[in-house]
């Protein structure tokens, strides 16, 4: 039994870097998918959109059924599905039955908060905190790992390639958890009925939001199919709010954002979120562009991926660092630290991006800061709520950062769009102005997870001197 529990952390890892090998199929293909399936690339980029949409509806849902007794069968049938998508998106014959691959693909955003419903559950409680942190931290790490290995696919045979690696890396990830994962039902899981009626909101509101921000630059920012997105997800998510409240056992208990530090995880998760996919995507595109922008440096997509690498270090490097310093500082602590990280990156980038080592040096330097941001949110959720809430509490955390990924990737869309040169490529101008925006979005969530720090300990003193 020890044996296997030694195995558990390793394992449940493995599975969830199933999350960074989909993920690194979006962003890197996308002209690729353009071009081979005779698209337009503001069509191809649906292969982002879609998959975001589906992986904001799954993630809730998966997290509520992660409390549950069936933590494994869970796991086991959502790395089916991605493995049914990943085929179908190797072998489509056109755009349309891509899409429905990618679709299904979309349900490896909720794999990480069924993992760690499964570290809570069956890791020691010495070791739970820095199991919840290095599974928080995998998506991060793996994209550095991820993109390279898209790129080298690719690059040296077909895009369909790496949609076949993806899908042979789920089965050896179904393998590992079957082995290994404790089997049968959890006995320890409370029995609830699922609330169908917020799932189902909650899953229209969010795809009417990202569907809104996904399109915003396409249709027009004062368009009436944007503003009637907006305002039906706004309706749908006032009405969602409302069932959440009033049901006994809801999705996703909003009674806990009552606590101060899972508000503040929460918050940062959509903040950094943007920030992430504004830097991410921006970096990518000027590896890729041709030396006649001024800025591009004309990788090919072989070895593009390869920018990403050391994001993958640093977020690796910070977790390793969060877990020994733990003990001795206060996770809440921890967020300004990797948000003000993330902000030193983002502006760094703002500045220099045009050479090779500055878009390396900027990934490495926002690797610390994810790493460090994103293995505290979780631990500051998994003390603040109660184990049967676990699964949905984080996976509310992740779906804003989904949410907020989307906010970054329609930002830098709808800019780059405004600053278009002749050749169809985005101007220096906007290169500039996207990277100052996710810079200071950074700035604005580290300003306020400091202004947040201080007054809590100002209010810590004062109740020690009374």
């Amino acid at each position: 039994m020890t044996e296997a529990r030694s195995r558990l952390v390793p394992a449940l890892v493995y599975a969830a870097l199933s999350t960074a090998i989909v993920s690194s199929l979006g962003m890197l293909l996308v002209p690729t998918i353009s071009r081979e399936m005779g698209v337009s690339v503001s069509t191809a980029q649906w292969m982002l959109t879609l998959n975001l949409l589906v992986g904001a509806i799954a993630t809730p849902v998966m997290g509520r059924l992660s409390d549950g007794p069936h933590k494994k069968r869970l796991l086991m049938v959502s790395l089916l599905i991605i493995l049914i998508g990943s085929i179908i998106a190797a072998m489509a014959p056109n755009f349309t039955i891509f899409l429905i691959g990618r679709a299904l693909q979309g349900l490896s955003y909720g794999i990480v908060p069924v993992t760690i419903a499964l570290a809570r559950r069956y890791v020691p409680a010495a070791s739970a905190q820095a199991a919840i942190s290095s599974l928080s931290v995998t998506v991060s790490t793996g994209i550095g790992i991820g993109y390279p290995l898209t790129g080298f696919i690719a690059g040296l045979f077909d895009f369909r390639f790496a949609f076949w690696f993806a899908a042979l890396f789920v089965v050896t990830a179904i393998v590992v958890v079957y082995r290994i994962v404790p089997g049968g039902a959890d006995t320890q899981a409370a029995r609830t009925s699922f609330d169908y009626v917020g799932a189902g909101l909650l899953g229209l509101g969010l795809s009417a939001l990202l569907l809104g921000i996904s399109e915003a630059p396409n249709w027009g920012w004062g368009s009436l199919w944007t503003i009637g997105a907006f305002a039906l997800a706004a309706a749908l998510m006032t009405a969602w709010v409302s069932v959440e409240l009033r049901m006994e056992h809801p999705l996703i208990n909003l009674r806990v954002l009552r606590n101060g530090e899972v508000l503040l995880a929460n918050c940062t998760a959509v903040g950094l979120g943007a920030a992430m996919y504004i830097g991410l995507s921006i970096s990518s595109l000027v590896a890729q562009a041709p030396a006649t922008t001024s800025y591009g440096i004309a990788l090919p997509v072989f070895w593009a991926g390869f920018v990403m690498f050391p994001l993958s270090v640093g977020s690796f490097t910070a977790n390793r660092m969060v877990r020994s310093l733990s003990h001795r500082i206060h996770l809440a602590t921890l967020l300004p630290i990797g948000a003000g990280t993330m902000t030193a990156a983002g502006i760094l980038l703002w500045f220099a991006h045009s050479e090779l080592w500055e878009i390396l040096f900027g990934m490495l330097i926002f690797g610390l800061g994810m790493g460090a941001s994103y293995a505290a949110m979780p631990a500051l959720i998994a003390r603040s709520v109660a184990a049967e809430e676990l699964g949905s509490s984080v996976s509310f955390n992740q779906v804003l950062r989904t949410v907020g990924s989307s906010f970054g990737t329609a930002i830098a869309g709808a800019v780059l769009a405004s600053h278009m040169a002749p050749d169809l490529h985005p101007t220096g101008a906007g290169i500039s102005t996207t990277l100052a925006i996710g810079a200071i979005i950074c700035l604005a969530v580290f300003i306020t997870l400091l202004i947040h720090k201080l007054a809590t300990r100002t209010s810590h003193d004062t109740n020690q001197r009374n």
